[in-house]
């Protein structure tokens, strides 16, 4: 006979995490990796309801009660858990799966619980990257065959010009000409940016300080800027430039967001922070150090029907908007092994820079 005190020994060691509930669905137990995976201790949580433990967990509780009633297992996939951890709201996606059990004392369902956030992200990550090549092959190949009949055009216009004595003829050919150089020019920027040129030892901060700068310069008192930097990041072999370029036109973005804000009462706040995180993947690469920059507003959200075309050239959510600037922004920060991904909800959307502080030739 297997003893209780051998069951919760291997309970502890798992690397998944096991919540075991009773039949009122109170905790009965809860292991090491469910602890950490919910940010609590489960010595103060036991015997406590399991909606006191998770937040907005209705449709969960709903499928641990049919789960009771019909002692069949339920998978429930890409489920939202939701809880408090240190006053603060926490939200975590994960696999799990309910089982009715008999034989461990004091309890009824054993829930093992698979944490995919990590997965999730880094499936974006490979998706954007590859939307990313897609859309510079294509427009690679729409520049080519732009730039040359725009050459050929902008040519005879120039030798007419020259034919020409009639200045009033000569400012129709000037139109010709001056059209065909904006187009070329909007090529160029759908382009994005060349490979960087200007590398040199990088301080991110330096960078997000001139960006902050130009920021407010733009938008003067209209919305507050706040700088939540760690002053721990070490610098890095980057172009700076490029790398005010990528960040302003993101600050840009959530100042136009901001300046469509409803008046709700609240001042529009863009937050600029920094952090190093440990052992980071991007794009399929895993990471030593990697910098993260978080350029978060408090804004309207980005709308639905454009978020997975962000960063797709002349997409935008605003009518003056050329549409460009995270396409080139992703540009730049590819260019420097690094992404650009993003969260958005009402009040509060967020882009996030990743750059590797360790960079491969």
């Amino acid at each position: 006979m297997i003893s209780e005190q051998l069951h919760t020994r291997l309970l502890e060691n798992l690397s998944t995490a096991i919540i075991l509930l009773d039949k009122q669905l109170c905790l009965s137990h809860i292991n090491a990796a469910a602890e950490s995976l919910l940010g609590l201790s489960g010595n103060r949580h036991i015997g406590e309801p399991i909606e006191k433990i998770l937040i907005a967990a209705d449709s969960t509780i709903v499928t641990l009660r049919e789960t009771l009633d019909s002692g069949r297992p339920h998978t429930r996939r890409e489920a939202i858990l939701t809880t408090t951890s240190g006053g603060k709201i926490a939200k975590t996606t994960v696999d799990y799966t309910i089982t009715p059990i008999e034989d461990i004392a004091g309890s009824a369902l054993i829930v093992e619980v698979q944490p995919i956030d990590r997965l999730l992200r880094i499936s974006r990550e490979e998706t954007l990257f590859s939307a990313q090549e897609s859309t510079h092959a294509l427009l690679k190949g729409m520049a080519h065959e732009i730039k040359n009949p725009l050459g050929g055009l902008r040519g005879a216009a120039q030798l007419l010009e020259r034919e020409l004595d009639n200045d009033e003829l000569k400012e129709y050919t000037q139109i010709i000409i001056d059209e065909a150089d904006r187009l070329r020019n909007l090529v160029d920027r759908m382009l994005g940016p060349a490979k960087p040129q200007n590398l040199s030892s990088t301080n991110i901060h330096e960078v997000l300080e001139r960006v902050r700068q130009l920021t407010e310069a733009d938008a003067g008192n209209r919305i507050s800027i706040i700088r939540d930097y760690d002053p721990s990041i070490p610098n890095f072999t980057a172009d700076p430039e490029r790398l005010i370029q990528a960040a302003l036109n993101i600050t840009c973005n959530a100042v136009q967001a901001l300046e469509s804000k409803p008046d709700d009462g609240h001042k529009a706040i863009i937050t600029i922070s920094s952090r190093v995180i440990r052992q980071f993947t991007i794009g399929g690469h895993n990471h030593k150090l990697v910098c993260r920059i978080d350029i978060r507003d408090n804004g309207p959200g980005i709308p639905y029907d454009i978020q997975d075309k962000v960063f797709i050239p002349m997409v935008s959510g605003h009518a003056s908007n050329s549409g460009l600037g995270l396409s080139i922004a992703q540009s730049i920060v590819n260019q420097h092994q690094g992404l650009i991904a993003f969260t958005t909800d009402v009040g509060d959307t967020c882009f996030s820079i990743y750059l590797p502080l360790e960079v491969s030739g």
